[in-house]
């Protein structure tokens, strides 16, 4: 059973009189909307303590003591392999996804190709407009909207993974954790709305100076497109960074950085399809 206790509510009398009831509604919305995710991502039997986020890169492992059939350590199955590619804008994250494509199904893997945010989506369709800068969005109500398009695929995400169907993703919780970051949020607070999503089994960074990536063709066309804010999106990359990551360098030749995303990738792959892995939690510890 899952519980939601919104603590944040402050309904006195005094207080009503003294803020209003319109800046209570506003305010309410979005710790509502935060800690909503948070109560749906973890189930009470884990016992997790929702008010102590720690940076802390530990994931646990899914239905661990949970009697909804999900997967722990005695009933491991072979599964599809859930792969990330991040870095900064204009790292080649987009070719290197789709090259990755190709290599896996011409090796008989079933795959699929993911990005976020999945523009096709409602949510997503609010995202492309606000990054295409055709809307204005406080910056935090981007953030939970960015995370909401992560989390309306979340149960088909882990379909597929069971199913035997190997995911390769083009952005995922890091980005949009790291972006939000670098625009001054707290990183516990970004993190926060994520928890319970599925953790990647590898996570590829395409490592890019901001300003190499910079030359590239169409750089500056959306809103994050500027050199000395990716900077500061890549040093909270680096804050993120786990035992899961593998980093390339993005600058050298395109077929040197496809050869070694395929060497990494295909290892996880076996590994999934035939020994079989537990689906775990990100950023749940």
């Amino acid at each position: 059973m899952l519980v939601l206790v919104p603590e944040f509510f402050d309904l006195t009398p005094r207080f009503l009189a003294d803020k209003g009831m319109k800046r209570i509604c506003l305010f309410s919305s979005v710790q509502l909307f935060s800690r909503s995710f948070r109560a749906l991502a973890v189930p009470r039997s884990l016992n997790y303590p929702v008010q102590s986020l720690k940076r802390s890169s530990v994931r646990m492992e899914i239905g661990r003591n949970l009697s909804s059939g999900l997967t722990t350590e005695s009933s491991v199955k072979p599964r599809g392999a859930l792969i990330v590619l991040e870095g900064l804008d204009r790292s080649g994250k987009s070719t290197q996804c789709a090259k990755l494509l190709a290599f896996l199904k011409g090796l008989g893997h079933p795959t699929e190709l993911w990005r976020f945010p999945d523009r096709e989506t409602s949510v997503g369709q609010m995202i492309s407009a606000y990054l295409s800068n055709k809307s204005q969005l406080d910056d935090r109500t981007i953030h939970l909207l960015f995370s909401a398009n992560r989390w309306e695929k979340r149960s088909l995400m882990e379909e597929k993974l069971r199913t035997g169907t190997t995911l390769i993703v083009d952005r995922y919780s890091y980005s949009g954790v790291a972006f939000s970051s670098a625009k001054g949020l707290s990183i516990d607070w970004c993190k926060a709305p994520e928890i319970g999503l599925l953790a990647p089994d590898s996570v590829l960074y395409l490592d890019i100076s901001p300003e190499r990536a910079a030359e590239r063709g169409g750089y500056g066309d959306e809103r994050y497109e500027r050199v000395e804010f990716q900077k500061k999106v890549a040093d909270f990359y680096q804050t993120l960074r786990d035992s899961s990551w593998k980093v390339i360098d993005a600058g050298e030749a395109m077929e040197e950085v496809e050869k070694k995303i395929q060497e990494v990738v295909l290892d996880q792959v076996k590994e999934c399809s035939t020994e079989g892995k537990p689906l775990i939690l990100l950023w749940s510890s």
